[in-house]
């Protein structure tokens, strides 16, 4: 032991290890910090643990458009561990926008964000905003036709911004049409750009809760009173103020190891999410269905007017960003107690309910393709013929099933084709096929002729 700290004494000595942190650890916070505190911390535990398993992904992950896709089916099939280093990861990101979504909304109802905090919120918000930034960009690095296709979506969206939306939408994709160039692109966003960005915001907020100080527990009849809270905060510390290790920290210790533990046993109970079929480019008129962070924007899409629609894509969120940037400098004093703020207790309760009730939608919706079905069984083919089975077969390659259902098995976008036969003709069947119709592209130019007559022939057994 006593060569140990000797040596721990000259690396403490030479580095200033205790000198740099100490005075972080051992600052003084208001007591009576409980459980709603321990928020955002766990979102940091979160982004630990999204570097850690970043980089052991990033070892065997190829950011190529012909190795992308055969990467993550290694690293999901035959890597030692690698289908639960992915589940890690896609849970650990889901956590971690849970996470910072709910410390921000405790930091709302407590009202946290006005004097002298600020800048805190601001920075929060930008967090927030480049969590999901890092959510979305990490779909696309699937490189299947689920991921593909919702940054299209996305693309699309943002070049309906009116003058700088065609620019806006290349700089996203990395040019006017997406290929290997947009992976290269994605991949630097989502392993260089964004994660720099958000270290630079995470420093300058976590410098801010220092500085600052954390917000003591709101408290009804006590308002925030800019010309003298400073005085009356650091006055609080002097006499009831306890350092922040370990009276406080060790909830967030404990509740950031619980949620760690959650995301590991989430991610060897169910895994990562099954890749879909590879990007097909010649799929143009396919619909994706995002992740579940991003399925409530979905579903307010599809619901909505179409001719509303370039608008609100534009404007909501624009707005969305002014309001929230805005909140602190239109209210950054008075009560902050929930109880005396029962209008801003409701805001929070329509919004979720709002948000809860658009991502059900989105789960329900027959406007959702269904990226994840699986291939007919043999019992529903119910055929020995080989043209048959290859018709079947194919339905199921050329995602036919994403949007047509049969026998309850596939999406919910197109007409059922269970009972297609009684309904088209061999004929009508093929010119469907190949012509497409509303909501259905042109598959005349993309089947071989083997390929439509063995899909055709499967057609007319479905009787």
């Amino acid at each position: 032991m006593g060569i140990l700290k000797k040596i721990w004494n000259w690396i403490d000595d030479r580095s200033g290890l205790t000198e740099m942190f100490e005075p972080m650890i051992k600052h003084l916070v208001p007591p009576g910090s409980k459980w709603s505190y321990v928020f955002g911390s766990a979102t940091l535990f979160c982004l630990v643990l999204q570097v850690i398993t970043g980089i052991a992904l990033s070892l065997l992950y190829q950011p190529s458009s012909s190795g992308a896709y055969q990467s993550l089916l290694f690293i999901t099939n035959k890597a030692a561990f690698g289908n639960v280093l992915r589940g890690v990861h896609y849970f650990g990101a889901s956590g971690m926008i849970i996470m910072v979504g709910i410390h921000m909304i405790r930091v709302y109802l407590t009202a946290a964000y006005k004097f002298p905090r600020e800048m805190a919120w601001i920075s929060g918000v930008f967090l927030l905003f480049l969590t999901i930034a890092m959510g979305f960009t990490g779909q696309l690095l699937r490189w299947d036709a689920n991921g593909v296709w919702s940054s299209v979506v996305a693309a699309e969206q943002m070049g309906r911004i009116p003058l700088i939306g065609k620019y806006v939408a290349r700089l996203l994709l990395g040019g006017d049409t997406i290929g290997g160039h947009t992976l290269s692109r994605f991949y630097s966003y989502h392993v260089f750009v964004i994660p720099a960005i958000i270290f630079i915001f995470l420093a300058y907020h976590l410098m801010l809760v220092i500085r600052n100080g954390i917000s003591e527990p709101a408290k009804a009849g006590r308002p925030v009173d800019p010309k003298k809270y400073r005085e009356w905060y650091h006055d609080m510390l002097k006499k009831i103020g306890v350092p922040f290790w370990p009276y406080s920290a060790w909830r967030d210790l404990l509740f950031g190891a619980a949620t760690i533990i959650a995301i590991i046993s989430l991610a060897i109970i169910f895994g990562p999410p099954e890749l879909t079929q590879p990007p097909d480019p010649s799929f143009i008129y396919t619909n994706p269905t995002p992740d579940w962070y991003m399925l409530s924007i979905f579903s307010l899409f599809a619901l909505m007017p179409p001719e509303i629609e370039s608008y609100v894509i534009f404007i909501g969120p624009g707005l969305t960003i002014i309001i929230l940037l805005s909140l602190p400098f239109i209210s950054n004093k008075g009560e902050r107690s929930p109880i005396r703020r029962p209008w801003a207790v409701f805001g929070v309760l329509c919004v979720v309910i709002f948000i809860l009730s658009l991502f059900l939608l989105g789960q329900q919706s027959a406007w959702s393709p269904k990226f994840d079905v699986k291939p007919l069984a043999a019992k529903v083919v119910h055929s020995t013929d080989s043209v048959v089975i290859k018709g079947a077969s194919l339905l199921h390659q050329r995602g036919c099933l994403f949007c047509h259902s049969i026998a309850h098995q596939g999406g919910l976008k197109g007409p059922d084709l269970s009972e297609v036969a009684l309904r088209l003709s061999k004929k009508d069947i093929t010119i469907r096929i190949v012509n497409g119709g509303p909501n259905m592209p042109a598959y005349g130019g993309i089947l071989s002729n083997q390929d439509l007559t063995a899909i055709v022939t499967f057609l007319e057994t479905r009787k």
